[in-house]
């Protein structure tokens, strides 16, 4: 099992960055995923997950508006899309797969990546 996740970086407060995680070793389509973040000294925060297919999806309050999470089944891929960033969305970014169904935000999860690190500068 290997969740690849990538497409951080650094980027001005305002900006934009698209993470992509591709999966493997997992059938893809029958997992929620889900993305967590992990700033410097502070615990794993929730941000967004989906359902099995894209038409369920939660978001974390300080990023609902600004961030758009979305799956492509096709290509074993989930998305993060990142608009008007802000300097406290810092952290590291990490996608994670679970067999349990999408019913509200949760950090459970049965596989995680690896974390891709994205730093906004004010």
């Amino acid at each position: 099992v290997q969740l690849q996740a990538s497409g951080g970086g650094l980027v001005q407060a305002g900006g934009s960055l698209r993470l992509s995680c591709t999966a493997s070793g997992f059938t893809f389509s029958k997992f929620g995923m889900s993305w967590v973040r992990q700033a410097p000294g502070k615990e794993r925060e929730f941000v967004a997950n989906i359902g099995r297919t894209e038409m369920i999806t939660y978001y974390a309050v300080s990023v609902k508006g600004r961030f758009a999470i979305s799956r492509d089944n096709s290509k074993n891929t989930v998305y993060l899309q990142m608009n008007s960033l802000k300097p406290e969305d810092t952290a590291v970014y990490y996608c994670a797969a679970s067999t349990r169904p999408v019913v509200g935000p949760s950090t459970n999860a049965d596989y995680w990546g690896q974390g891709t690190l994205v730093t906004v500068s004010s």
